[in-house]
């Protein structure tokens, strides 16, 4: 294929891939497979993806994705076929960790929004079985909703190291949040921090919905806030932390 036609191409498959992820839940998995990884191991490019990383080999490796949702959203999603956060494989002691990746990928975030956003602004996200319409691991890269960023930041001070609930409701649901120290997650895992730390959490892994957003501390030292709410039909909670994010940037 040329170099024109080649581009012409990703360009249709980008127009045309909305309606097909509104109908097909493998898509998102179909552009990873078909297109990112032979296009980066047969071209040298990771089109239609932003990047592909397979320094791992693919069954630790993972793309980077511009959702076609809002002007700065990022997907990071895995090379191997993980379905979503009740995946095993997440919480395997060889495990890819997935968060610290994508918060790596911060400065592709800045990029898109054309400034550079305050740790605090921005967020990761992974939605529940029940809150997600892919089936494909993937982790939402944006902005955090300025009224989420803003009880954050008034609760802040009541944030331990323990997950507990917070006294305030995020988006109308009762998340429960703990804190962590550093600037970046290449330490802590936090799919290990909810499977092991929330109870019950590990044999329903797939009704969780986890969040990170950054933070910075009392005395100017970075950490994050992290936050999990569980799935609940009866209530209309999804289980969606994307919930949590602007995708739109605004009032930031």
């Amino acid at each position: 294929m040329t170099p024109t036609r080649f581009w012409f191409a990703a360009a249709l498959f980008l127009l045309t891939a909305p309606s097909a992820r509104a109908e097909d839940p493998d898509a998102l998995w179909k552009i990873i497979d078909n297109r990112c990884v032979p296009d980066q191991v047969q071209h040298a490019t990771p089109a239609p993806c932003m990047l592909v990383d397979l320094n791992g080999g693919v069954e630790h490796g993972y793309v980077l994705l511009k959702d076609r949702d809002g002007a700065t959203q990022i997907l990071l999603m895995p090379t191997a076929k993980i379905t979503g956060i009740e995946s095993p494989a997440i919480l395997a002691p060889d495990a890819t960790n997935y968060f610290a990746q994508a918060w790596l990928a911060l400065p592709r975030l800045d990029a898109l929004a054309k400034r550079s956003l305050p740790r605090d602004d921005v967020s990761l996200a992974i939605n529940s079985i029940s809150g997600r319409s892919q089936n494909q691991l993937h982790i939402h890269i944006d902005c955090i909703s300025a009224e989420v960023r803003d009880s954050l930041r008034q609760y802040a001070s009541e944030i331990g190291d323990n997950w507990a609930p917070l006294r305030v409701k995020l988006a109308g649901h009762q998340y429960l949040a703990m804190r962590l120290f550093g600037g970046q997650l290449t330490e802590r895992n936090p799919f290990r921090l909810l499977a092991d730390g929330v109870p019950g959490a590990a044999a329903d892994m797939g009704h969780q919905t986890l969040v990170v957003t950054g933070i910075v501390l009392a005395d100017g030292s970075p950490g994050f806030i992290l936050l999990a709410d569980h799935a609940d039909p009866a209530t209309g909670d999804r289980g969606s932390g994307e919930e949590l994010q602007d995708h739109a940037c605004r009032g930031l």
